[in-house]
């Protein structure tokens, strides 16, 4: 059997050092599964490590992708139980290729009335959402988020809302997203309006911030000292400067938390995940065909995009 897989042997720009290489599948791990891939979503997560973001822990040559859903094709009679059920398969080897062999106890099952492709980007931005609501709760709070109109910022939006905030504050960069907000909730704020921006700030208990850069520091500037200021990621390329001791600045990183995650834990975080899912709603998507996976980059990278590209298997 021959599995293609889009690898990087170096790092640098996704469209120019990812390639499709097809190679004979090597026998199935003890304590694995192996899954046919379905679907995969393309996330800023996927793209940034293939530019060498995070070279340290990575090593060359590795398989792009990070989520995705698909049905377990093989298992050891240990996980035979597996055999047919869709899946996750998580943390285990790059999911943008046909096949991908994971941990069984890190495969998660997918509930009969989650459709793939909800399934397939159920993992990166709202398990990080999740896991930030637990350990920064914003009950009673006025919350910003920045980025808003991306997917993780829109799961942080609406669970903080449901989490008992005051208010959740949204900045976009593409005004397309405005109105979304708004129907969620959401008091949308342009990212031009450094005003508004400054004032929403002053009042923000808790802020999580995608965004990095001048942002970042006009935020930081703004809010009390008494509040919180959640980084997750550096969207704008641009790292920031913290200029006073407070308000207290925090660095999330899913992949912080995963090692003291016991299997058990890790599945029981979905159980609860997909029970927020069911009533979140949730951007569209458009899928492509996997040979098209430059087509599918192109359309994530597209400024004002509204529909998150899935490659389809």
């Amino acid at each position: 059997m021959y599995n293609t897989a889009l690898v990087y042997r170096s790092f640098g720009e996704p469209q120019t050092v990812l390639q499709a290489e097809t190679t004979v599948l090597a026998p199935l791990p003890a304590g694995d599964v192996r899954v046919k891939m379905h679907l995969a979503p393309v996330n800023a997560s996927d793209l940034i490590p293939v530019t060498g973001a995070y070279s340290h822990r990575i090593t060359l040559p590795a398989v792009a992708g990070y989520e995705g859903v698909g049905v377990v094709i093989q298992t050891h009679d240990a996980n035979a139980d597996l055999l047919g059920k869709r899946v996750l398969p998580l943390r285990g080897q790059g999911t943008w290729q046909q096949y991908v062999d994971c941990p069984a106890e890190l495969a998660v099952p997918v509930p009969d009335d989650i459709d793939d492709t909800l399934a397939a980007r159920a993992y990166i931005n709202p398990l990080a959402a999740q896991m930030m609501l637990e350990h920064y709760p914003v009950h009673g709070q006025h919350v910003l988020v920045t980025a808003a109109g991306a997917d993780c910022a829109g799961y942080l939006a609406q669970w903080a809302r449901r989490q008992g905030a005051k208010s959740v504050t949204g900045i976009y960069r593409s005004a397309i997203h405005a109105c979304r907000l708004s129907a969620c909730g959401v008091i949308p704020l342009a990212d031009t309006d450094s005003a508004a921006i400054k004032k929403a700030a002053s009042k923000a208990s808790v802020i999580y911030d995608a965004t990095g850069g001048a942002l970042a520091e006009m935020l930081l500037q703004s809010m009390p000292k008494t509040g919180q200021f959640i980084s997750y990621g550096l969207l704008s390329g641009q790292p920031f400067s913290i200029q006073r001791r407070l308000p207290a600045v925090h660095w999330f990183h899913v992949r912080n938390y995963l090692d003291a995650m016991t299997a058990d834990g890790w599945q029981q975080a979905f159980c609860t995940l997909w029970e927020r899912l069911r009533a979140t709603p949730v951007s569209e998507v458009t899928l492509i065909d996997f040979q098209q996976w430059r087509q599918a980059i192109t359309l994530y990278q597209t400024p004002g995009r509204i529909a998150k590209p899935l490659l389809s298997f």
